[in-house]
């Protein structure tokens, strides 16, 4: 419920220089799902980046002080409790309290559940550079009392993600991105240095780390599940039914992805650049359908 509040669903094909292989993900930009929810609840949303790692410190322990929790946006290769060492920094976790050595933090399974990492760990988890990283980024939600209804900010919601998605300013995000990729994936297999380790680690983290299995997917399915039975909207209900084959489909590419990985082997790579060419198609058409609920 909460993902869908923050128009969390999108897709990004993202492919620098100065990255070690492409990223496919499933979500919106970082942080922009937190501004949406916190928005579409009527919360009070605050948020801090410094390039100084004291003043970041002394912000972080303002608001724990004051038994306030925490958002951070991290560098997940530092965190100790953290299985898979690769640098990604827009990782997100929250955090409630801290000691002379630990930080105490909540944070995604099955790497998380409530946790701890050394302060110093989270010190250098805050203040990596590169891709998708902030300025030691903090930020809180607090109640406002203002007061909402919660299957009209469901309707609101959707519209905006929608809209959003349909519309993506550049060929490589939403739909068009999926598209994307589906040529793009060949390249990048013919390309790869390491085929193992990128396709093996891209699989995982499409299907395992953190995103609800399935890119997201299934996480948006389960969500207009419940905001048909508040809203008993029937178009709703027509998405819903349309995510749950789409989700199934991304379960797919990810074991596609992780066989073509492990067996060096480009027939599944083949076959996953049909499998994205039909998503493409079916996420644009269960959007729409979301779309219309305007109407």
């Amino acid at each position: 419920m909460m993902f869908g509040l923050g128009e969390g669903l999108g897709f990004i094909y993202w492919n620098m220089k100065i990255m070690d292989f492409p990223f496919i993900g499933g979500r919106v930009k970082p942080l922009s799902l937190t501004k949406s929810l916190a928005k579409n609840l009527k919360l009070e949303f605050n948020v801090k980046e410094t390039t100084s790692v004291k003043k970041s410190w002394s912000n972080a322990k303002a608001l724990l002080d004051d038994n306030v929790a925490i958002g951070l946006q991290l560098d997940s290769y530092y965190l100790e409790y953290f299985g898979v060492k690769m640098h990604f920094a827009g990782h997100f976790a929250a955090m409630y309290g801290y000691d002379d050595d630990f930080a105490y933090m909540v944070d995604t399974k099955p790497n998380g559940g409530k946790v701890k990492t050394s302060l110093t760990s989270l010190e250098q988890a805050r203040n990596e550079k590169g891709p998708m990283s902030a300025k030691n980024l903090i930020y809180s939600l607090q109640k406002t009392g203002q007061k909402f209804n919660l299957s009209e900010a469901i309707v609101t919601a959707i519209l905006n993600n929608a809209s959003e998605y349909l519309n993506p300013p550049i060929k490589n995000i939403g739909y068009k991105g999926i598209l994307k990729t589906s040529v793009e994936i060949k390249k990048w297999f013919k390309a790869s240095s390491n085929v193992e380790h990128e396709f093996c680690t891209t699989a995982m983290i499409m299907e395992k780390a953190g995103t609800g299995g399935a890119i997201f997917r299934n996480m948006y399915c389960d969500f207009l599940q419940e905001a048909y039975a508040i809203t008993k909207l029937p178009l709703i209900n027509d998405a819903y039914k349309q995510f749950v084959v789409i989700a199934e489909l991304w379960t797919e590419v990810a074991r596609l992805l992780h066989s073509a990985g492990k067996n060096n082997d480009a027939s599944p790579i083949n076959k996953t650049s049909d499998i994205l060419l039909e998503l493409s198609s079916k996420e644009y058409f269960a959007m729409k359908t979301l779309e219309d609920i305007a109407v």
